[in-house]
């Protein structure tokens, strides 16, 4: 995947937050920090990405994002609960306006009943609220993965414009 591929998006992006004096941060799981590489890859991101959270494990959604135990062990980490959880503690823990959080499954492993390879969880939001969306994505490891970057980031688009 080049990052090129999301550079007209980035760009939006980038408008959007720097008229709103906005800044953000991402929580990844499942694409392992693509969308912070999509953001940063364009010149002058300093002005307003802030910082990325890789969390590929369990244990660092609890150590560096403070989603609790007991929603993974409730909901499994691949859930609105966790997804929610996520963007909340990247907004929690970094000086941003806004904040985007991924979990979900890409494959070619990892499916479990009623959640196939391709199930995202995406959420994203401020601190006057936060949305969540299921996607059902349909590929291999690395559509899911490109596929997941691209709806984080129009969400983005979005919330900031």
């Amino acid at each position: 995947m080049t990052m090129t591929k999301f550079e007209s998006l980035v760009l939006r992006l980038a408008d959007a937050l720097r008229a709103r004096g906005w800044r953000i941060a991402a929580a990844e799981s499942c694409t392992g920090g693509l969308i912070a590489a999509a953001c940063t890859s364009v010149a002058g991101s300093s002005d307003w990405f802030e910082r990325g959270f890789v969390t590929y494990s369990n244990q660092a959604k609890t150590d560096l994002l403070g989603v609790q135990g007991h929603l993974i062990a409730e909901h499994g980490a691949v859930s609105e609960a966790v997804a929610l959880a996520m963007a909340g503690g990247a907004l929690a823990r970094a000086p941003v306006q806004l904040a985007v959080a991924v979990t979900g499954i890409a494959g070619p492993g990892g499916a479990v009943p009623g959640k196939p390879v391709g199930t995202v969880w995406l959420a994203w939001g401020t601190a006057a609220g936060l949305r969540a969306e299921r996607l059902q994505l349909a590929g291999d490891r690395a559509a899911v993965r490109e596929a997941t970057v691209d709806a984080a980031l129009r969400r983005l688009v979005d919330a900031a414009g």
